[in-house]
């Protein structure tokens, strides 16, 4: 099951307009929380925005982050450490429990990270790097044919390079 989410996961950047409910956010949210890291030092907090006006605010500070402005939900990801392994685990958790609840999401890269911080008060000895939307898919969203991956073979040493 994990394998075929994995296979068709693909980024979302188009939602309708429901919202999402607060038992399929939450189940979300706990998927993210239940990641591995190094250590168990578990770096990450989520800010979940709701507020249109503030995922609009929010998706300004990114090159390509104009899909939260259009989304049900954000979950702006922030860490204790520069530790950008540790939160892309729970990246990957929460976007694949979307999935499975089918919830699409996209990540977000924040070019202005100390605005991004500004805006949602985050305390300066925390790091604010990424993002997330999440919503439902809208009607006339068509998902990036698949591919665009290189080949097993192609990224696979074995024993040495």
């Amino acid at each position: 099951m994990v394998q075929q989410a994995i296979m068709k996961l693909r980024s979302v950047r188009k939602f309708d307009d429901r919202p999402l409910p607060d038992d399929v956010l939450t189940a979300i949210l706990d998927a993210g929380r239940r990641a591995q890291s190094s250590k168990n030092t578990q770096p990450w907090e989520f800010v979940v925005l709701r507020d249109r006006d503030r995922l609009t605010a929010i998706s300004k500070l990114g090159t390509y982050a104009g899909h939260l402005a259009g989304a049900a939900a954000g979950v702006i990801l922030v860490s204790t450490a520069d530790d950008s392994y540790d939160v892309g685990q729970a990246t990957a958790f929460l976007m694949l429990a979307a999935h499975e609840l089918g919830v699409g999401s996209c990540i977000a890269y924040f070019n202005d990270q100390e605005a991004a911080k500004a805006l949602l008060d985050v305390p300066d000895d925390r790091h604010l790097i990424y993002g997330l939307s999440f919503g439902y898919p809208a009607a006339d969203w068509t998902p990036a044919k698949m591919g665009g991956r290189r080949s097993l073979d192609d990224v696979v040493h074995w024993e040495q390079w």
